[in-house]
């Protein structure tokens, strides 16, 4: 019998003020509030690395606050998404990686590319993106030592880093699409599962699974109930038994209840965890 996956279950971020007094304890210092979060989830998306790049010193101080085992997500910045629209070649994607996520070590999970909403599929200029992507530690350490050093000196130490992983995100009907698959598939990149009424798709692209639930898919739903959350403990359950790794987060508009929604999920998969 094969190794059986590992699943972690988060949200996306973790400052967020209606969490103060109800996710997180009544005066809890905000510094201390990644290491409470990390406490109770077991990955979390870091989403400033959409905006800008970070500092390696700030993804250090990151994985400092956190529990051996837990994993960050890293989202691809909006550069390379949203403004260069996947056409930029390789230099935003060096300039990214060198910017420090390498920093994170064992804490490194997959790097998620969350395309624009009128982003066609377009099949060369996606196969030319996934190609980029480096799909290695020694790939990602070639790519980010070509960044502009004018900007600030690569940081290239993969001390700790386990894999190198991608999920990409579509949200235009096109990619709906066999030929889409197909691509990622053949990069191993996984698609997004969104959970949407739009995008209601389980399909696996890879080998492992990605998460980014948006609310359940049935119309008229407003949040993620006990059913809810035992159809999803189901089928992680099922991909994990088949030696999938599975990285779950909640991340639909009703962020107050975001983290008791990975709580339950975790639990309902029966991984448990000190604080429990």
């Amino acid at each position: 019998m094969g190794r059986a996956g590992i699943v972690r279950t988060g949200t996306a971020g973790w400052v967020y003020e209606p969490w103060r007094g109800t996710f997180f304890p009544e005066g809890l210092v905000q510094k201390k509030e990644l290491s409470y979060a990390a406490s109770r989830l077991t990955s979390i998306e870091i989403n400033a690395t959409f905006r800008a790049n970070q500092k390696p010193a700030s993804f250090q101080r990151w994985a400092s606050e956190t529990t051996e085992g837990f994993q960050f997500s890293v989202k691809g910045p909006q550069l390379v998404t949203h403004i260069k629209r996947l056409k930029g070649g390789a230099e935003p994607l060096a300039n990214f990686f060198a910017s420090g996520p390498l920093a994170l070590g064992d804490r490194l999970g997959p790097f998620v590319w969350q395309l624009p909403p009128n982003l066609a599929f377009d099949p060369q200029s996606l196969a030319a993106f996934l190609e980029l992507l480096p799909k290695t530690v020694d790939d990602y350490v070639a790519l980010a030592d070509k960044a502009d050093r004018t900007r600030q000196e690569p940081f290239l130490d993969p001390t700790g880093v386990q894999t190198i992983r991608h999920a990409i995100e579509p949200r235009h009907p096109s990619f709906k699409s066999a030929e889409a698959d197909a691509l990622l598939r053949q990069h191993n990149v996984a698609r997004v599962i969104a959970d949407t009424e739009e995008f209601p798709s389980r399909d696996l692209t890879a080998d492992f699974a990605y998460l980014r639930l948006q609310g359940p898919s049935r119309p008229g739903a407003e949040g993620y109930g006990d059913a809810d959350i035992d159809d999803w403990a189901h089928t992680i359950g099922t991909w994990r038994d088949g030696g999938k790794d599975v990285y779950a987060y909640f991340v639909h508009e009703d962020k107050l209840h975001a983290p008791s929604n990975a709580i339950a999920l975790r639990k309902a998969l029966g991984i448990a965890l000190p604080g429990d």
